[in-house]
C-alpha cells in the first residue's frame, strides 16, 4: 500500500478495505480512481479469502464530494471528450457495485455527494454517521443527477426524491435512511471499532450482524415534518408549477425552497424533473444509468454546465448566467433532446 496513491487497498482479515485518498480534494473521484476501484473489485471477486469489501474516505471531512468538477470544466471548455469516457467507466462501476456478489459496505461519513453517492448508495450495507451530509447537488452547476441518482431518488417515498433532486439539498443520517440512500446509523467514533469487527466477519450474515451490532437510532431528521407540502408541491407537472405551488403555500419553508429553486439552472431543473419521472418507469438501475449517460453527454455540450462550474468553483462569484434564464424559456424540445439515443455511443448497460 502506497500512501501517496489516490486509492488505498488493504486486506484486513476477511475485509478488502478500499480508501479514497484525496482528502484535500474531499476525495473527489478521478478517472484513475474509478479504474482502480473497479480493478480492486475484480481482485476481490476472485479472492476466496476476501468475504466482503469496505469503502471509506481518507480524512474526516467526507467519503467523497463527487467527481473532479474542475477537470470536467476544463475538458468541456477545450472541446475534449475525456469526461464522457470518465462517465462511461464511472456508471459501469456504479452498476457493478449494485450487482457485486460479495457484501459491499460503504462508510458514508461526512460529505457524500454526486459521485460519492454512486460509490456508496448502490452498496449492500450503507452506514451513515452524525457527520453525514448526503446530496445530489448537480442542478446548482447546470448538470443533472447521475451515477444512478435519478433511480435512487425516484424510489424515495412520495416526492422526497424530486425535492432532493431539484434543490440539491444535503440530508443528514435519518433523512438519508428514510429516502433509501443509506441503511444504518453508527456514531463516527465507533467506525474504527466497526472496521476491526468486520475484519473478523467471514460470511455475509456475519457482516450484516456485525453492522447491526453497532447501529443505533439516528438523530431525528427534518424531512418528515415537511412531507405534506413536499408531496403536494412536487406533484405538479412542471417546474414552473412546482415553484408556483411553493410560493402559494406561504410558509417560510416553502418560500425558502422556491427561492432556492430559482437560483438553479432552469434547463437542469427541467431535465432533472423529467429524468426522475422517467426513472420511476424504468425497470432497472442499468436502464437508469443508460438514460443518465445520454443526459450527461447532452449537458456536457450545453452552456449551463461550464457556466455553473465557473460561477461556483472557478471564479466563485456565485452568480451564474444561465441560458435560458427562466424555466418558461426552456422548451419541451430542449428537454427531450437530452434523452435522445446516442447511436453507437450508447452506454448499453441494460442490454447486457
Amino acid at each position: 500500500m502506497n500512501d501517496d496513491e489516490p486509492v488505498l487497498l488493504q486486506i484486513q482479515g476477511h475485509t478488502l478495505h478500499i480508501t479514497l485518498n484525496r482528502p484535500r480534494a474531499l476525495n473527489a473521484l478521478t478517472h484513475t480512481m474509478v479504474r482502480s476501484i473497479d480493478d480492486a473489485l475484480t481482485s476481490a471477486a476472485g479472492d476466496d479469502a476476501v468475504t466482503h469489501v469496505v469503502v471509506s474516505g481518507a480524512g474526516e471531512r467526507g467519503l467523497c464530494a463527487g467527481g473532479d468538477i474542475r477537470s470536467i470544466y476544463e475538458d468541456a471548455r477545450a472541446g475534449r471528450r475525456a469526461s464522457v469516457d470518465f462517465w462511461r467507466d464511472e456508471y459501469r462501476l456504479n452498476a457493478r457495485i449494485a450487482r457485486f456478489a460479495k457484501p459491499y459496505v460503504a462508510l458514508m461519513d461526512g460529505i457524500v455527494m454526486g459521485g460519492g453517492v454512486g460509490i456508496s448508495s448502490h452498496g449492500d450495507v450503507r452506514v451513515v454517521t452524525e457527520r453525514s451530509r448526503v446530496a445530489m447537488p448537480e442542478t446548482g452547476i447546470g448538470f443533472v443527477p447521475d451515477v444512478g441518482g435519478t433511480y435512487l431518488l425516484a424510489a424515495a417515498p412520495g416526492e422526497l426524491g424530486t425535492h432532493l433532486a431539484l434543490t440539491g439539498q444535503a440530508v443528514h443520517a435519518a433523512d438519508a435512511i428514510a429516502c433509501g440512500l443509506a441503511d444504518h446509523f453508527v456514531p463516527s467514533h465507533r467506525l474504527e471499532e466497526l472496521g476491526r469487527a468486520l475484519a473478523r466477519s467471514a460470511t455475509p450474515a456475519q457482516v450484516t450482524d456485525t453492522v447491526l451490532g453497532y447501529a443505533e437510532k439516528a438523530p431525528e431528521g427534518e424531512l418528515a415534518a415537511c412531507r405534506q407540502w413536499i408531496d403536494d408541491c412536487y406533484a405538479a407537472d412542471t417546474v414552473e408549477e412546482i415553484i408556483e405551488r411553493l410560493l402559494e403555500s406561504g410558509t417560510p419553508a416553502t418560500k425558502e425552497t422556491a427561492a432556492t429553486l430559482v437560483t438553479k439552472s432552469p434547463t437542469a431543473l427541467k431535465v432533472t424533473l423529467e429524468a426522475v419521472r422517467r426513472a420511476r418507469r424504468l425497470s432497472s438501475l442499468e436502464a437508469a444509468l443508460d438514460q443518465e449517460f445520454r443526459v450527461s453527454c447532452r449537458a456536457f455540450t450545453g452552456h449551463d454546465l461550464v457556466e455553473g462550474v465557473r460561477a461556483q468553483i472557478i471564479d466563485k462569484d456565485r452568480n451564474p448566467r444561465w441560458m435560458p434564464a427562466e424555466p418558461a424559456e426552456v422548451s419541451a424540445a430542449d428537454v427531450a433532446r437530452h434523452f435522445e439515443p446516442l447511436g453507437e455511443r450508447e452506454l448499453g448497460l441494460a442490454a447486457h
